[in-house]
């Protein structure tokens, strides 16, 4: 439901942007965060607070594949297929996790808890194959591991994403992706040797020369 206290972040939200058109993406992440997808209801009130119509709400929301028409559940889940985390056991990896879920992609498990989602890219090759729990990443996961993690979230115990915050839920995160007011960026461990391989052997090489150089 959307309560004139979101409306009203709403129409701060859409204040920060010189455009307040450009406030559109976030808003449906808020949006999100209240019904636990976009509702009609969720499009009107964007097209209110920013002066377009819901058409054009509608057409940007149906665009992008983050935006859903259907409850997510409490948590999303993503398995990246695509090249690297699919030659490293990515199809592995979702084929288990769909089977445990009982769902098929972009829906929901057979109790509605977890939605399924194939992501055809993470960003995050270093770790493939990769998986993601409410768009906090889930690195190096195998078939087994990928299970355990969602048998421990069903279970309602504590995760950690293996490169930020413990995990919240899906309307939690969306909230985050909307408003981006929290401290959860300076949470768990943002980089690691995998992700600076690249800089330190370049910083090494720039030593090298160096040295070479004043011979």
């Amino acid at each position: 439901m959307i309560t004139d206290a979101m409306r009203a972040e709403m129409r701060d939200l859409a204040d920060r942007y010189p455009s307040s058109r450009s406030a559109l993406l976030p808003m449906l992440h808020m949006v999100q965060s209240s019904d636990d997808q976009v509702t009609q209801e969720g499009i009107a009130a964007c097209a209110e607070v920013l002066g377009i119509t819901e058409a054009e709400v509608t057409a940007v929301a149906t665009f992008y594949t983050m935006y859903k028409f259907s409850p997510v559940g409490k948590h999303h889940i993503g398995v990246c297929i695509n090249t690297l985390c699919g030659l490293l056991g990515g199809d592995a990896v979702y084929a288990k996790v769909a089977e445990r879920l009982g769902a098929t992609h972009n829906g929901p498990s057979a109790d509605g808890n977890f939605w399924l989602e194939r992501i055809e890219c993470q960003a995050a090759c270093t770790h493939a194959p990769v998986m993601t729990v409410d768009w906090e990443f889930m690195d190096d996961v195998t078939p087994q591991s990928a299970v355990d993690i969602i048998d421990r979230l069903a279970a309602g115990e504590e995760v950690w994403s293996t490169r930020g915050p413990k995990i919240r839920d899906f309307q939690a995160t969306e909230r985050t992706l909307g408003l981006a007011s929290d401290e959860l960026a300076t949470e768990g461990n943002c980089v690691d040797e995998k992700m600076l391989a690249g800089l330190i052997v370049a910083r090494q090489q720039a030593r090298e020369q160096r040295g070479s150089d004043n011979s």
